[in-house]
């Protein structure tokens, strides 16, 4: 199913489905930075696992999360690192929130993070901004558009063929 809009996106990743984002330009190299993800709710204690088995890849594989540049402070041990754009970085959770985010805090109580602004990708910024003002979590579980051993979605129709070979339901198109 085509979802067009932010607040349906949100929804179902609330009632714990997973949500694929598919947006402008493609990505490139080893991580997704908003435009081909997979999108989960990071508080969901067993989320880990699901997206493994939807994306059929091992068991003990982590998961990074994005978070709005301007909460990553509170939520992660930034030192002096002042942001992580491009998922460059596994930084400590702050211990009183290693049980909230627990699907994608590692089990060394890391997490490899993606910082983001509204300048950066607004259309993912915006959906992560939703759902912070639902649940007070400004952290989506964010992982690759791809199934184990394929490469990254590129186009619309690579998008809905993975969806129609996996378990996954929802596509969100922003800019539709």
């Amino acid at each position: 199913m085509i979802i067009t809009n932010k607040e349906e996106a949100i929804e179902k990743i609330l009632k714990q489905e997973i949500v694929a984002l598919f947006q402008d330009i493609s990505e490139y190299g080893p991580r997704a930075l908003g435009n081909r993800s997979l999108l989960f709710d990071p508080r969901n204690k067993d989320g880990k696992d699901i997206v493994n088995v939807i994306k059929k890849r091992e068991w003990y594989r982590p998961f990074a999360g994005t978070v709005l540049l301007e909460h990553a402070k509170d939520w992660f041990e930034m030192g002096r690192i002042q942001e992580s754009p491009y998922m460059s970085y596994a930084i400590p959770v702050k211990q009183d929130k290693k049980e909230i985010i627990s699907s994608i805090t590692h089990v060394d109580g890391t997490c490899r993070i993606q910082t983001l602004t509204r300048k950066q990708n607004k259309s993912f910024y915006d959906l992560i901004e939703l759902f912070y003002q639902k649940t007070q979590v400004p952290i989506l579980l964010n992982t690759s558009f791809n199934l184990a051993g394929e490469a990254l979605v590129e186009t619309k129709e690579d998008a809905l063929d993975t969806l129609n070979r996996s378990d996954i339901n929802y596509l969100y198109i922003p800019n539709e």
